[in-house]
């Protein structure tokens, strides 16, 4: 066994198949479905410590999209929604975090080789973990610099967007790979049209002229459950939001402000794309205002309706 990876230290348990699992021993066969074909979805789930105590931000929507992505690929997740969810509270119990990232992961485990997975059986995994700033602590106030991928985000016509699949982030690890061996810290993908689809594991929102913007679900994006929670607070604080527009590559060069969601990028601002600044080359006011309600909100736990507190 190699030494673990800094972010796992700590660990004790992994949910499995409905058992909980010395982290050590979550293992799965070299000849698993899904290591070979990509055959499983999975979901990134933050739990915050809020002012009422840890809490999962907009679990059930998490869930709901686990499922739904499962059922486009024919995997039956053997446990419910709710057996899941009361695995993934006492895991967190279990593990005495506070707040954490969720990892719940379905696949097509060992069983015959071939394209189709046929009689593999179908496993469930649950891990949790303390991750901070995915992009860094210092990118939320500076933001990060960016670049167009020569990867294109895959078409909805060859390979489903609206599900969280394993296999189709070879995608976003090959933009991200070239992005920081190009000396940029993270990438932004076109689709097929050559318009801005996403960032590898973010969706992405520009202002302009104090209106935002950001692609839509035609654009060959990911609904993300963040983007979701933005576009409801830019809302509700009297932007106008444009939530499915199509955003060419020119106009990301002379945007006022752009901004990477998710649940683990959070809210990011984007400082360059292609070493062009944007704006001022800082976090801009809008982008601030959005952040610093996003966090109000995380910290708070409000509104309650978005959180299931463990």
């Amino acid at each position: 066994m190699t030494d673990r990876p800094e972010m796992f230290e700590g660990v004790e348990e992994i949910w499995m198949d409905g058992e909980f699992v010395d982290f050590e021993d979550a293992q799965v066969h070299v000849l698993t479905h899904a290591l070979h074909y990509g055959t499983g979805v999975f979901e990134g789930v933050r739990c915050y410590d809020t002012a009422e105590g840890p809490a999962i931000f907009r679990w059930e929507e998490h869930l709901d999209r686990l499922f739904n992505s499962a059922e486009v690929y024919d995997i039956d997740i053997p446990f419910s929604k709710r057996e899941l969810d009361e695995a993934t509270r006492e895991l967190i119990d279990r593990e005495g975090l506070q707040s954490c990232y969720i990892r719940p992961i379905a696949f097509y485990g060992y069983g015959p080789l071939g394209l189709n997975p046929g009689k593999s059986p179908e496993q469930v995994a649950i891990a949790v973990w303390p991750w901070g700033a995915y992009l860094g602590e210092e990118a939320l106030e500076e933001g990060v610099d960016t670049a167009i991928s020569s990867w294109r985000k895959y078409a909805s016509s060859q390979i489903p967007t609206n599900a969280k699949t394993t296999g189709t982030y070879v995608n976003s690890v090959l933009a991200s790979l070239e992005a920081k061996g190009n000396g940029y810290e993270e990438a932004i993908v076109l689709n097929k049209e050559g318009n801005v689809a996403e960032g590898p594991g973010e969706n992405l929102f520009l202002v302009r002229d104090g209106e935002i913007y950001t692609t839509g679900l035609a654009e060959s994006i990911l609904d993300g459950i963040t983007r979701r929670t933005v576009i409801e607070l830019a809302r509700d604080m009297g932007y106008t939001v444009h939530d499915d527009a199509t955003i060419s590559r020119g106009e990301l060069y002379t945007a006022d402000e752009l901004f990477f969601t998710g649940t683990a990028a959070e809210v990011t601002p984007i400082r360059t794309v292609d070493d062009n600044e944007i704006g001022k080359g800082t976090k801009g006011p809008i982008t601030d205002e959005i952040q610093t309600r996003f966090f109000e909100v995380v910290e708070e736990g409000e509104p309650e309706r978005w959180f299931d507190y463990v």
